[in-house]
């Protein structure tokens, strides 16, 4: 307990919650669940505390095998927290629309689906109208949250994301010449401070969801090993892309108003 208090007053906040905590849960539940339970005694705590007491330190000292459990913990935590960041790195990438050229084909297969499946809003609330009137609400509410969340012009991603970007972009540089993208930097650089702080809470929630898809990810991988690590995981994934829709909502609104702002002060 003490060496992570001393870790809580040496590394910064952001860091210690959101990725060395996770990955020391991780650790632990693909250790015990997978390693050690398995699936066949997947709900045994007996089991469970016993392997856990056999790998801490016994009475009178610090055994060898124990001492060398805990270092091999240790660098299992600090790998895993150093391996999500960089996997959040390319969710982020891959929902911003920026694929590489290897996934092109797979990115052309999903938007020619988006295309097929998008609807005009204005269409999309006259079928919900149409829905309500014939005693339907539910399926009405469901055509009306649809409608919230789809945009003016046919999909041109594989992502709802990444159109979502290109929009704010394309409205940005109709409304200020200016060029999202190109101008992130100066922008963080120039902007008041106000501007500058929600801009940076905005990308870090961004980031926050992208790491929370790769921790669901990762947990759902350890189902075929530990089964109640598969609907974590689908819950987490869940919870994760309701926070990255979110996300990417705020960052373009305050991209949009910051550039803006900009402009009417200069």
């Amino acid at each position: 307990m003490g060496l992570l208090v001393e870790l809580q007053k040496r590394i910064p906040d952001g860091w210690f919650l959101r990725r060395f905590l996770p990955a020391a849960l991780f650790v632990l539940v693909a250790t015990v669940g997978g390693g050690q339970l398995g699936q066949h005694h997947w709900d045994d705590l007996a089991l469970a505390r016993e392997r856990i007491a056999g790998a801490l330190p016994v009475s009178g000292g610090t055994g060898t095998h124990a001492l060398a459990s805990l270092v091999l913990y240790a660098v299992a935590v600090v790998g895993a927290a150093f391996a999500v960041p960089v996997a959040a790195r390319a969710i982020g990438a891959l929902a911003s629309g920026a694929w590489p050229w290897w996934l092109m084909p797979l990115g052309r297969r999903l938007t020619a689906w988006r295309v097929r499946r998008w609807a005009h809003p204005e269409e999309i609330g006259k079928e919900a109208v149409r829905a309500r009137a014939a005693g339907s609400p539910l399926h009405a509410d469901r055509l009306d949250a649809r409608r919230a969340r789809t945009g003016t012009t046919e999909p041109r991603c594989p992502t709802w994301s990444g159109d979502r970007f290109r929009a704010t972009e394309a409205r940005v540089r109709a409304e200020t010449g200016r060029d999202v993208a190109g101008e992130w930097a100066t922008l963080l650089l120039t902007a008041p401070d106000a501007s500058r702080t929600a801009l940076s809470e905005a990308r870090d929630a961004y980031d926050a969801a992208c790491e929370a898809l790769a921790w669901s990810a990762a947990l759902t991988l350890l189902g075929p090993w530990w089964w109640p690590a598969a609907p974590a995981g689908a819950v987490l994934w869940l919870h994760s892309w309701l926070s990255l829709r979110g996300a990417v909502r705020s960052l373009c609104t305050t991209a949009e108003a910051a550039f803006a702002g900009q402009r009417m002060g200069g």
